[in-house]
């Protein structure tokens, strides 16, 4: 077994306190501590990129849900990708690269449960957090099997382009389909139309969207694919065709409020239209993750799919305040990162 690790210090970002609204920085403690020899059957990553979620901000909450809340205490939960500088695992030797649920710290002692083997000369790390991981997953899933996509269908999705609407517009336009991603300002507009292929593009935070959506999708939304929950929904779900699929993601636009959760006034649409609107996560399809990475890989090789990271330079202690580009939408794509 080889080891760099005597007298490495591990930087770590820890719950401390349960937010009310935006995440502050009372809430984090950064912590050191010593990294250990692996036990058998274990190994330890050098982490060099972290992933940054909407979701982080539901486990942050004492709340029942898909996945038990962040203990207080406890390190932030997040995904990362690294390499593995110690090892007494046979499935993961020294040199290899992962993917995983490694937390915001610089080294994580895993057992391999959940953990993917990548290759870093196939695609940059970032990507494995991006299009070629959880975020391409959720899109590949939620537009194929909830959503039941069909050739030739209009995709409307929203949060489109953040890291899993941009990825799933770009999965429908492959597929045939009209596609009008809802973004929020001329430049992320501009990008999803100009580089990424959509149809066409609605400013939220200038338009009035029912009304765009009217006019972009006549005769109705075969599929939206939901990430942001709030006023956005109920228009859709105003425009929805017959036998409509809604594929809920996400709702960013309602993780930091305070009050109760706004939810949807025009669901009615649903009935009217005989439709359907699906919840799902990405982990009930852990199973079936080599097929989309062989299938999201393919479609990159022959240019029709690109991975965009918003990569962010720095060290874990900036954990909390690049999370919170987020939640101002300050992000473009995959929001990463990089704490080489």
């Amino acid at each position: 077994m080889t080891s760099v690790l005597s007298d490495v210090v591990n930087h770590q970002v820890r719950l401390a306190a349960r937010p009310k609204g935006m995440p502050g920085p009372e809430i984090w403690e950064h912590t050191t501590e010593p990294v250990a020899e692996p036990a058998d059957g274990t190994f330890v990553v050098r982490i060099s990129h972290i992933s940054l979620d909407p979701a982080m901000r539901g486990w942050m909450n004492d709340a029942r849900s898909y996945i038990p809340p962040v203990e207080l205490g406890a390190v932030m939960r997040a995904g990362g990708v690294g390499e593995v500088v110690a090892s007494a695992h046979d499935r993961f030797p020294v040199g290899s690269f992962v993917s995983g649920v490694f937390g915001v710290q610089e080294y994580a002692v895993s057992d391999g449960r959940g953990v993917l083997s990548i290759d870093p000369d196939a695609a940059p790390l970032a990507s494995y957090l991006g299009t070629l991981g959880m975020t391409g997953f959720t899109a590949y899933f939620g537009l194929f099997d909830i959503g039941a996509l069909k050739e030739g269908e209009t995709v409307v999705v929203s949060g489109a382009a953040g890291a899993v609407g941009n990825a799933v517009g770009q999965l429908a336009k492959i597929k045939g389909c009209r596609v009008v991603g809802i973004a929020g300002g001329p430049e992320k507009c501009a990008w999803i139309v100009d580089e990424l292929g959509f149809d066409a593009a609605i400013d939220y935070k200038s338009e009035n969207v029912g009304k765009a959506l009217r006019a972009q999708a006549p005769d109705g939304i075969d599929v939206y694919f939901d990430n942001v929950g709030g006023e956005i929904l109920d228009a859709a779900l105003a425009r929805l065709a017959r036998g409509a699929r809604v594929v809920l993601c996400g709702a960013i636009s309602q993780y930091n409020a305070e009050g109760k959760m706004v939810g949807p006034a025009n669901y009615m649409s649903l009935l009217v239209n005989r439709a359907r609107m699906e919840g799902f996560l990405v982990f009930d399809f852990a199973d079936r993750y080599a097929e989309a990475t062989a299938e999201l890989v393919g479609w990159m090789q022959e240019g029709k799919l690109s991975s965009r990271e918003h990569v962010v330079k720095g060290s874990v202690a900036d954990f909390p305040e690049t999370l919170l580009l987020l939640f101002r939408g300050e992000n473009t794509g995959k929001l990463v990162l990089d704490i080489t």
